[in-house]
Order: C-alpha cells, then structure tokens, then sequence
C-alpha cells in the first residue's frame, strides 16, 4: 500500500480552529445505505440498549512551556511525555538548540536542565517539588499545529474530555469531545453505559506518515491501561450481543493493543501499535472519530475499519457538506466492514 492511496485535498477553510458552542452541537456524518448527516446529540439514535462506549480518560497537560537560555535566547518546551515526577521528554524550538547540561529559565524563575538527547527528544530535569503544579503554573494548553491560534482561557476547558482524569496526555483523544454529562447520563438511562480505558496521547499522534511503503512506518509508542473490570465488561457486552463501540482512535488502539494476543485482558504498557488496511479487529464493533489528516495513521486506521474507498467516499461527501475538520471538528459514527 502507497502513502498517496492516503492523500486528499481539504480546503483550509474546513479546518475547525475552534469548538461549536455547545460540545454536542457538532455535527455527526453516519454512513448507512446512504449516508446520514446529522448532529452529535442524536446518536442514540443510531446505537441500541446494550452497546458499550469504551472512552479514554487521559487528561491534557499544559504541555507547553517558554523560556530562555542562558544566552537570552527564546525556548519553546513541547513536552511529549511525563517520565517522573521532575523530568520529561520533550521537542524543543529554538534558534539554536540548547547544549547538554545547559538551563533553560522558565516564565516563572524556575528552571529546567537539558540532560541529553535521543531518537529527536530532549529529557530535562525541571527543578521544581510539583511538576505538575508547575506546568499549571506557567504551561499552555498545546492546541494542534493546525489551529493557527494561541491558545485562550477556554481551551482549559474545551480541549479537555467532561471525564478526563487520568493526567498524562499532550494532546485530546478528540472525539470525546462531543460528549457532555447530560448525555452521557441520557444514554446510560436507555441503556447504553460506557467503561474507561487510559492512554496518554502523545505529540507523534499529529506527525503524517512519510514511508512511500505505509508498511514502513514506525508508530511512536504511547502507555495505555486498562483493567479487569473494563475487561469483563467488554467480554460480559459481547456475550449478550451488544456491541463495543470505541469513542476514539485511541480507545481503538488500546483495546485491540490489550487484545493482541488473541484474547481481550487487563493491561499496563506502551503499545506502537500501527493498523492499516488487512488488520483484523479482535474487539471493535463500531467508532466514533474525527475526520483526519491526509497521509496520517488515524486515517489509515480508519481506511482498515471500513474500507479506502468507503473512507474516500465518505471524506469527499464531508467536503462536499462542509463538515468541519480535525481536533475541534465534527464526527463521524462507523460500522466495522
């Protein structure tokens, strides 16, 4: 398989740089015998008593951090994942990179020291007793490359999950973002409960694939969990004919990562797992997803879902309607082929 079986035009205008007014507000593409266009509010009418949600609960960080070198020159911090309770790993952008073992100062006065580099990421040791009360301190919320804004005081709050909790991730599992409590509750009171599953998004989710050959390409790898109860859950849905429905990529790859062997169990470890078309799925029976970038793992992961040219169609009839693109855009609700 070709990268350029991958490859459409989206005009720049569909790209959404921020959330509707209401998360349930988006719109929602169903393609049945024809396809479906309606809003996200209306799922339960397309899914039954019965069906489980299986949702990722990772919380975003304020990933994103400034500062100067020691020269007085400007440091942008990315940090792509938490390591321990003071060092991270991290991209950094700077006129010139930063030497080993040099200090980067932060907004605040605290500093972080540059231990090393390996495989493009820096590790630094942040001098601080909270890493985490620090990134809330002087962090950003760290929007996708394609929002062509900076971050404001409601992103806080809309880049973020109504159930996140689990804190770790670098970048939304977007499309729990169209989910709010009233409806939540509303599909559980007909029928239609939901598990939790954690996996720390990270920034390589956002990087296209560049492999001619898609077979090529290396996945960057995440942690994910997900325990006995979720487990049986799932397994106890499947005996009595529901269906699992995964809100997300992410929740797609940490279930058929935990099911790899064959057989759904409780897991706790990196997963770089890369599905592309000719994937057989072990668990999931439907997804809610975004609509993604051209080239890009997810779009490939949903190609293995339905099928490249169901995924084409389906993507050029968003176009044609407008939908709106990427982590603040609509969804879509698709059957496995």
């Amino acid at each position: 398989m070709l990268l350029s079986d991958f490859d459409f035009d989206l005009p720049k205008s569909l790209i959404a740089q921020n959330p509707p007014k209401r998360r349930t507000d988006s719109r929602l593409l169903v393609p049945q015998d024809e396809i479906v266009d309606t809003y996200f509010h209306q799922i339960a009418n397309f899914i039954k008593p019965g069906d489980l949600l299986v949702m990722n609960n990772t919380r975003v960080i304020p990933a994103r951090l400034f500062g100067y070198k020691a020269s007085g020159g400007k440091v942008e911090i990315m940090i792509e994942r938490l390591l321990n309770e003071k060092q991270v790993l991290a991209m950094l952008k700077a006129s010139r990179a930063p030497k080993i073992n040099s200090f980067i100062t932060l907004e605040n006065g605290d500093t972080a020291e540059v231990i090393c580099k390996e495989n493009g990421f820096y590790t630094l040791n942040f001098e601080t007793d909270s890493l985490l009360g620090l990134l809330d301190e002087v962090g950003h919320i760290p929007l996708p490359p394609y929002i062509e804004r900076q971050d404001e005081s409601s992103d806080l709050e809309r880049y973020q999950t109504v159930f996140a909790k689990q804190e770790g991730a670098v970048a939304a599992p977007t499309a729990g973002l169209h989910f709010d409590n009233a409806l939540l509750d509303n599909l559980k009171a007909e029928g239609i409960d939901h598990v939790f599953v954690t996996l720390h998004v990270g920034a390589g989710t956002f990087q296209p694939v560049k492999a001619d050959n898609i077979t090529e390409h290396q996945m960057h790898s995440e942690y994910f969990e997900i325990d006995q109860d979720t487990v049986d859950k799932i397994h106890q849905t499947k005996a009595n004919g529901g269906r699992i429905i995964a809100v997300g990529t992410t929740a797609v790859r940490s279930v058929e990562s935990a099911a790899k062997s064959g057989k759904l169990v409780a897991s706790k470890e990196e997963t770089d797992i890369f599905i592309y078309p000719g994937y057989e799925f072990k668990v999931v029976d439907m997804m809610i997803t975004n609509f993604h970038l051209p080239k890009s793992s997810l779009l490939m992961l949903v190609s293995a879902f339905i099928g490249r040219e169901k995924m084409m169609e389906i993507y050029q009839h968003a176009i044609q309607e407008k939908y709106r693109f990427f982590s603040y855009g609509d969804a879509m609700l698709l059957t496995r082929a």
